[in-house]
């Protein structure tokens, strides 16, 4: 079995207004893909049916297992992660209680709050793995933005999530903080499935694998960078009237267009 995600036909709608619309969607195993597109494109309804997190019909399989009409827990269960544009820790408690509470599903609380004389090994490969070994005894509310975001990710690893999805995972991030968390989700897809939903137009091209580009609730082009870059549809989407302005299409484009 393979960690691809197959999504056909998928379709959200909200009292009649079709948020996504028939969507048709592939994304390989190890691939590293972005999803972009105006506002209301439909990227975040997306992942929160494929979440289980809003109904939808069609089709969104991973593996070898349909994901949608189950419920969000049965879901995560099947290895699928999904995080948020405001990472939710428990900010109380250290980074390493965090990762141990994630990992701990069927274990007590009074059990799961007991420090170990020894850091299970899953749960020291995630703090090595999203940097925060040498943080590990600190409370999480002490972390910065961005390492908040590298912990909620790393809750996802220790639970084994094979596929993660990220609501805008570097929006408020300094630079060096974008750069840190982009060779991040290099690292972690290289044998996991990683969407992305973004903004940062820069960020995009700095780290994506992969590119598909919604708009109106559909599929508007997808591939590379570069082949995205260069498609008419998308060019027409971000320079037509109506839409950004060219300062805004620049960022998007890669180009200048004054």
């Amino acid at each position: 079995m393979t960690d691809d995600l197959t999504i056909e036909g998928l379709t959200v709608s909200f009292d009649g207004f079709v948020a996504v619309d028939h969507v048709d969607l592939t994304v390989d195993a190890g691939d590293l893909r972005f999803l972009i597109g105006p506002n209301g494109a439909g990227k975040t309804t997306l992942i929160d049916a494929v979440s289980g997190l809003v109904p939808a019909t069609g089709s969104a399989r991973f593996g070898d297992r349909e994901l949608l009409g189950s419920k969000v827990h049965r879901i995560a269960r099947h290895g699928v992660g999904r995080t948020f544009q405001t990472a939710t820790v428990f900010e109380q408690l250290t980074v390493l209680q965090n990762l141990d509470i994630a990992a701990g599903a069927g274990r007590s609380v009074r059990t799961l709050l007991r420090r170990r004389r020894d850091t299970p090994a899953a749960v020291a490969d995630a703090l090595d793995t999203i940097g925060l070994t040498g943080l590990a005894d600190a409370p999480a509310g002490i972390l910065a933005h961005g390492q908040k975001q590298w912990l909620e990710i790393g809750m996802l690893l220790v639970q084994d999530a094979r596929l993660l999805m990220l609501d805008e995972p570097v929006a408020g991030m300094s630079s060096q903080e974008k750069t840190q968390t982009g060779r991040l989700l290099q690292r972690i897809s290289g044998d996991r499935t990683v969407v992305v939903v973004e903004h940062d137009m820069d960020f995009m091209r700095s780290f994506a694998r992969s590119v598909t580009v919604l708009h109106a609730g559909k599929v508007l082009s997808a591939g590379t960078v570069a082949e995205v870059q260069a498609d008419p549809r998308v060019q027409e989407v971000y320079l037509g009237p109506g839409h950004r302005s060219a300062e805004a299409a620049a960022i998007v484009l890669g180009k200048d267009v004054t």
